[in-house]
């Protein structure tokens, strides 16, 4: 059956029905229910037609609302995405290979990623940018830096909270480490985020992001029997990504350089 031509509702109505979403924490169909009967009137929708509509309304702006909510619990340093990096800069690394990833079917197999490479190269943009990509398909991701993460669990472990954070933590889709290697860390430093990787291990899945090659990763983890379980956990189902190429910062400062002093080659030394 057609609707009826409709009219602004009436206050004491409004009153009743606006309450009643409100009860029922349907904000998205109390600001549209009343447009949304006029539109469905004028275009001779029937009842079914105006109730589909409103429910598909307040569905999308759920899933709106939650993939805002999972990028601002994520922690991204900044909201990178793949079509913001230059693949052309770094042309061993493979764009398709990185595309097929950012589908997210390798955190449903609880499969890790490693990506390796010097200072400056994308690693962490792509790391963030893959994990942006999961929050919009609404998996949850938690991004931490190494340091930052070791602290957390040191933090947790005097506190004794430590169960609990890392019972958090098993709720996500994935968990990013960053800049392992940056920063040198004490011996139980090593330690906790060994412990922390062993938990995770075919519960969730990690992507790391590293400078060092594996073989040095002794300048973090001292104890080699350590790193080699590890490195056990961490390479089994996992996808290594090798990021080889010049810093897109040194890049960038030397082709701004370069714009500033057109006399300079953008390879050249610069003067004291």
């Amino acid at each position: 059956m057609a609707m009826t031509p409709h009219s602004s509702v009436p206050k004491i109505v409004d009153a009743r029905v606006q309450g009643l979403l409100k009860v029922m924490k349907l904000p998205t169909i109390a600001r549209h229910y009343d447009a949304f009967a006029r539109q469905s009137a004028a275009q001779d929708h029937s009842y079914a037609q105006y109730l589909l509509a409103l429910l598909e309304e307040e569905y999308n702006q759920r899933e709106i609302n939650r993939r805002r909510r999972l990028l601002r619990l994520a922690k991204f340093p900044i909201s990178y995405t793949l079509d913001t990096y230059d693949f052309t800069a770094i042309p061993t690394l493979p764009k398709q290979k990185v595309l097929e990833l950012a589908r997210g079917d390798f955190v449903s197999k609880r499969e890790n990623i490693i990506l390796l490479g010097e200072i400056g190269t994308g690693k962490t943009h792509i790391a963030s940018a893959l994990g942006y990509a999961l929050c919009a398909q609404g998996k949850r991701v938690r991004f931490f830096t190494a340091a930052d993460l070791i602290n957390q669990l040191l933090e947790a472990h005097e506190a004794s909270q430590l169960t609990r954070l890392q019972n958090n933590l098993l709720k996500h889709d994935l968990i990013i480490i960053d800049e392992l290697g940056f920063i040198p860390f004490s011996q139980q430093g090593a330690h906790m985020l060994f412990t922390f990787i062993s938990q995770m291990y075919l519960r969730t899945s990690i992507l790391l992001t590293t400078n060092l090659p594996f073989s040095d990763w002794t300048q973090v983890f001292q104890d080699e029997r350590l790193l080699g379980a590890l490195l056990d956990r961490l390479t089994h189902h996992c996808h290594i990504l090798e990021f080889r190429g010049e810093s897109h910062r040194f890049k960038q400062s030397q082709a701004q350089l370069a714009n500033l002093n057109p006399q300079i080659p953008p390879d050249s030394p610069t003067s004291p």
